[in-house]
């Protein structure tokens, strides 16, 4: 959620870190602020608001001497978003200034702790207390590096945290857990961030920090401990993927971008795992003895991720037959589910540092479960934590609204379905044929629907629609699951009240909010529920509703009968028919929001990555 930026080295620092920020606003803030060392000891400043504020107070950094100093883009989670509770927060004393991404959930206590020992304090957060309790050990110690160990064992919760030390001119001290955070090392310089796009620029070249560890830069040399305080080698990996990757090409918004690069996505993740008409899913360690013995699978995410789940439950069963259940991460530690060697615990999440989603692989592997990991980010806390992962190969996606994502953890479902179905022998060799031609081609049918005269048709639905108020999304089997999705993003990003309904539980209660002009996305692209779906529809339309269809082209005259306004998308195989129905909706949703003036990349009050529970 917050971002982190640091820098040590030989430039002027406040500039970079601006720079790095500006890379990481994706993960929704606030409030910014920096702090730089430099003759006169810190110089900190800080805004509520954009970071476009911070820029013009510092004159892009020009106003900020110094090569040593760490930068913040905060989300209120302790203290409600306000100059004195932005970071970075400095000590009592002024001896220390930290930045934070994380919870300390003991906070309180150590707060009275520190009060009872002389330290003042002047913010609502959490993140003063790790800044006053850093300064009382190195009061104590008078050492940097000793006093932050003796600090984190005292927090309790999650953080990454940059710390400077005003007695310490040439040093920046970083510590992980649970909270993303890499090192990147350039030409007599060295970083830390929150995510490689804030430092892309300068190095291709990072370490992904595990929980526990610490890197202390000093006199140009980095030195890494592990959580038991032993000094550790790290190699750094290189990133391959391009800087524009991350930026937006020429598009207005970096939400219509992805939407666009989702064929090139789904390509990515699919082809590199399709060898000689066959799956292969490398070193996933999925054996046929193995996978006969499961009795279930789980399918644990949050928001988007968990709806994909809500889809796979469909495909798997179909193509598999074992039984399997979606469930929200924040909701799975606390529902004592049933695990042993016979779950096969399948973790979706974009970032790979959701806290939630985290937190509940770690309970799968500590009751005995299998745990596989579907993620974008390599080198992210889950996939080092489960005990396989499959990396969707998106790219960075950088609006909070996600789209790519969405689409390739899908496709990796396929995949799984296709990889498992094969090895226990429940899908016919005329299935699983007819299953992998239909995906190997839906790249090139999601590119084919992104034309100008699509997305212009869909944008005039959407300046017609944009009043409405309240929507609902009704579907049949995989249509229902598309609706959650398609309701969500109508949330996130244009602020509309929305909900999803199984079509067939509209009679049970939800029939009676409908009334004149209400509007009702129908998804129809399950062919043998097509007419069930049309007999709801004419039951909202009895009762005023508007109803916007969508539906494969070949039954267009079908559809058209019953509905107002209609979409179409291309057919493809049954299974695979989610993953061109959501496009539509992801675009109809973008429009929407335009056209009721949202800010599309960074809604309010969400973040991209979520890394608090």
């Amino acid at each position: 959620m917050c971002g982190i930026v640091g820098y040590i080295g030989k430039q002027q620092a406040a500039p970079i870190l601006l720079d790095g920020l500006a890379k990481l606003e994706y993960r929704g803030y606030d409030s910014a602020g920096v702090c730089v060392y430099g003759e006169n000891g810190f110089e900190v400043a800080k805004v509520k608001g954009r970071l476009a504020g911070l820029n013009e107070m510092i004159d892009g950094g020009a106003a900020m001497r110094g090569s040593l100093g760490i930068g913040h883009t905060r989300w209120a989670t302790h203290g409600a978003p306000s100059q004195r509770n932005s970071h970075p927060h400095i000590s009592t004393n002024g001896k220390i200034s930290v930045v934070h991404n994380g919870i300390i959930e003991n906070y309180l206590i150590l707060k009275e702790y520190l009060l009872a020992h002389g330290k003042s304090f002047v913010s609502d957060t959490d993140t003063e207390v790790a800044a006053n309790l850093l300064e009382y050990y190195y009061e104590l110690e008078g050492d940097l590096l000793a006093a932050a160990r003796r600090a984190v064992e005292k927090l309790a919760g999650s953080y990454a945290l940059g710390i400077l030390c005003a007695d310490c001119p040439n040093t920046l001290l970083a510590v992980k857990k649970d909270s993303p955070l890499i090192v990147g090392f350039g030409h007599e310089e060295n970083f830390i961030a929150s995510d490689v796009p804030a430092i892309l620029r300068y190095t291709r070249e990072v370490v992904y920090l595990n929980d526990g560890d610490m890197v202390l830069f000093r006199d140009g040399e980095a030195e890494f401990y592990n959580k038991l305080g032993e000094e550790v080698e790290k190699i750094p990996e290189h990133i391959s993927w391009e800087m524009s990757a991350a930026e937006k090409g020429g598009f207005p918004h970096f939400m219509l971008k992805e939407i666009f690069e989702q064929p090139k996505a789904l390509r990515a993740t699919i082809s590199d795992r399709v060898k000689g008409g066959r799956v292969d899913l490398g070193d996933v360690h999925l054996s046929p003895e193995y996978l006969r013995g499961i009795r279930r699978i789980y399918i644990v995410a949050c928001g988007s991720a968990y709806y994909v789940g809500c889809v796979g439950k469909y495909i798997l069963e179909k193509t598999c037959r074992i039984p399997v259940e979606p469930i929200l991460a924040s909701e799975f530690r606390y529902s004592e589910p049933v695990l042993g060697d016979d779950t096969l615990v399948i973790i979706i999440s974009q970032s790979g540092e959701t806290a939630d989603t985290l937190a509940a692989l770690r309970e799968a592997n500590e009751l005995g479960a299998h745990t596989l990991a579907i993620v974008n980010v390599v080198g992210s806390a889950i996939s080092k934590a489960a005990h396989d992962v499959i990396y969707t190969w998106a790219g960075p996606e950088i609006a909070v609204a996600t789209t790519k994502a969405y689409s390739t953890q899908l496709s990796v479902l396929y995949l799984l379905a296709l990889y498992i179905g094969d090895l226990l022998g429940t899908l016919s060799v005329e299935e699983y044929e007819a299953m992998l031609h239909a995906l190997n081609k839906l790249p090139d049918l999601l590119a084919d629907m992104l034309t100008e005269d699509y997305l212009a048709h869909i944008k005039q639905l959407a300046a017609e629609l944009k009043d409405n108020h309240d929507v609902f999304f009704i579907g049949r089997n995989l249509d229902s699951a598309t609706c959650l999705e398609g309701s969500l993003k109508l949330k996130e990003i244009a602020y509309v009240h929305s909900e999803a309904y199984a079509a067939g539980e509209l009679k049970h209660g939800p029939i009676s909010l409908i009334e004149d002009k209400t509007l009702v996305v129908a998804v129809a692209g399950v062919p043998e529920l097509f007419e069930k779906t049309m007999s709801n529809v004419k039951e909202v339309k009895a009762r005023g509703a508007e109803v916007l269809g969508l539906t494969t082209a070949d039954l267009e005259d079908e559809i058209k009968k019953t509905v107002d306004r209609y979409l179409l998308v291309p057919k493809t195989h049954p299974l695979l028919q989610p993953s061109l129905n959501v496009v539509p909706l992801q675009i109809f949703s973008y429009y929407m929001a335009l056209a009721r003036g949202c800010d599309v990349d960074k809604p309010r009050n969400l973040a991209k990555s979520v890394t608090v529970e």
